[in-house]
């Protein structure tokens, strides 16, 4: 079974899909993620957290799940964890506070990828990497496979 052209995507309220939904405009994905910088030193490296980079994400996407613009702020290093992911979740707050008539609920959106910083942020067909259908939401690593539902794994 291929990668459907638009893959289903679950709203967990409190959990890793909870800032997803619908507004006026279409649809959104948001997240507080981070990324590791490639070359990065092993995590027992004392110079590791300030490798590990905390991004507030908001994708969005038109009503037929076509990527439409994302906003992505770099809001710290892991140098300062706890501030970097305050920040970014404030940032998303408000962003996501914006977006007019929004209600949270399950997605289905096309994939797509952009590139910040030297990392990609989307959803990418990793098929090749799997040796069976498959697909990322990246750097998020919410992996998505048949039967297509809207479930994922970590």
């Amino acid at each position: 079974m291929a990668i459907p052209e638009r893959v289903p995507i679950t709203h967990e309220p409190d959990y890793r899909t909870s800032h997803i939904g619908h507004y006026s405009g279409g649809q959104f994905f948001g997240s507080v993620t981070a990324t590791l910088d490639d070359g990065a030193p092993a995590t027992d490296s004392a110079d590791w957290p300030r490798h590990k980079r905390w991004y507030a994400v908001l994708h969005r996407f038109a009503g037929d799940g076509t990527h439409t613009g994302s906003d992505i702020w770099f809001a710290g290093t892991s140098e300062q964890e706890q501030a970097s992911v305050e920040l970014a979740e404030r940032r998303l707050d408000t962003w996501i506070a914006a977006l007019p008539e929004r209600r949270f609920g399950d997605i289905a959106v096309k994939l797509f990828q952009v590139t910040v910083d030297g990392h990609v942020f989307g959803l990418v067909d990793q098929s090749d990497d799997y040796d069976a259908d498959h697909a990322e939401f990246l750097p998020d690593e919410l992996g998505f496979d048949p039967p297509w539902d809207g479930e994922y794994d970590t």
